[in-house]
């Protein structure tokens, strides 16, 4: 299938292993391995795209189960699509809504069309399918969008989690049929696009396959196979860091790479501390989102090369130094912790701006010397000295 102005192109590794990538896409090109702050509602809390793109963030994930909701895809499009509506210039990616109606449990009703469920809102009645997914995405257009499938909790039964895969793959099918669908219908004459790329072309998106299975190999590895023999885009990794312990999450990461193409984009989805990043690249991941950075942010923590600072922790009442020593953001470059500390007490909105700012830079700054470090065939090193100083901490205190 392919989507016109998206292509990945691998630098550096091979199928196993720290990588390196460039994501070609209508927007602009994006570095690999990335991180992807979440902007759920079409904006990163708390920050401007502006100073978003500033503090190094190049591509973003919006949340298709809350714009359609609110203000409804709909809307979306008639103002121009994702990137005009929300003055983002960069790349933007879609989840498929799936993770968010699957969570609501007793709000919502599944068979093998779709899922009937309940708004969290109002609770109006609605129903989505891999079609509709697709077609809501189509219309937010996004430069990358996710194909719907069922997120199983942890933990299921084997049966359960083979019963999800299964339909995951069927739905996988209809996603794709309907994408490639749309796409023909909106092109020309010897496959031309007969548009310029609006909001809702499809032409110009690239949709990613979901690999899923819990915690279970033989689920794990039948997924990924059937995800692989799929003309997807790209590849994700769904249904993890959803409760299971560390270990089993990166034996079902293992489990779910090995089956999938070497050449396209490997997506784990929902997890972005840096601690499990290193443990992800080093099994040949790409791309990487999480609400975590920003959300501890609006709590007053910021992320530090030794870990996080509670910023309202009294001790950094008359602290004069930044947030973090040779942090280039425009928190640390203007502002101490007191003072930052002292918004946050205040209950001043700059706060969490400030402290937002800090963090979405330092995973900037992370993912950067992560690949530079790959580049320069010290990954290991890097890695090991990263975890070496690395910790939970709350003090300013050596």
């Amino acid at each position: 299938m392919g989507a016109e102005g998206f292509r990945f192109d691998l630098i550096k590794g091979r199928a196993r292993g720290p990588r390196l990538g460039v994501l070609h896409t209508a927007h602009g090109d994006v570095e690999t391995p990335v991180f992807m702050p979440v902007g759920t509602q079409a904006t990163i809390k708390a920050t401007s795209p502006e100073q978003a793109w500033h503090a190094g963030a190049r591509l973003i994930l919006a949340n298709t189960y809350h714009l359609y909701l609110k203000p409804g895809h709909e809307v979306v499009s008639s103002l121009g699509g994702l990137h005009e509506f929300m003055g983002w210039s960069g790349p933007i990616l879609t989840d498929s809504g799936g993770f968010q109606v699957f969570s609501l449990s007793s709000l919502r009703k599944i068979e093998e069309q779709g899922v009937t469920f309940r708004s969290h809102i109002d609770g109006s009645t609605h129903f989505i399918s891999p079609e509709k997914s697709i077609e809501i995405q189509h219309s937010l257009g996004a430069d990358i969008i996710m194909c719907f499938d069922e997120c199983p909790p942890y933990p299921v039964t084997l049966e359960q989690a083979r019963s999800s895969r299964a339909r995951s793959a069927r739905w996988a099918e209809r996603c794709l049929a309907y994408h490639a669908g749309r796409v023909a219908c909106r092109s020309g004459f010897n496959g031309e696009p007969s548009g310029t790329g609006e909001a809702g072309s499809g032409k110009r998106q690239a949709l990613f396959g979901i690999v899923q299975g819990s915690v279970y190999e033989a689920e794990r590895t039948a997924s990924a196979r059937e995800i692989a023999a799929l003309d997807f885009d790209g590849c994700a990794i769904g249904g993890l860091s959803v409760g299971e312990p560390k270990e089993m999450m990166l034996s079902a990461l293992e489990w779910s790479i090995d089956p999938l193409p070497e050449r396209k984009p490997r997506y784990l989805m929902g997890v972005g501390t840096p601690e499990d990043i290193i443990q992800a690249v080093a099994r040949g991941t790409d791309m990487f989102d999480s609400v975590l950075p920003t959300r501890i942010a609006r709590h007053g923590a910021a992320l530090t090369n030794r870990g996080r600072l509670l910023l309202k922790n009294a001790e950094f009442g008359d602290d004069g130094s930044p947030i973090e020593e040779g942090c280039d953001c425009y928190a640390c470059r203007e502002f101490s912790r007191g003072y930052i500390r002292h918004l946050f007490k205040a209950k001043e909105p700059l706060a969490l701006t400030l402290a937002t700012i800090h963090n979405l830079r330092f995973m900037a700054n992370f993912m950067a010397r992560l690949r530079d470090a790959i580049a320069a065939d010290e990954f290991s090193g890097f890695a090991e000295n990263f975890r070496g100083t690395y910790a939970r901490r709350t003090g300013r205190k050596e």
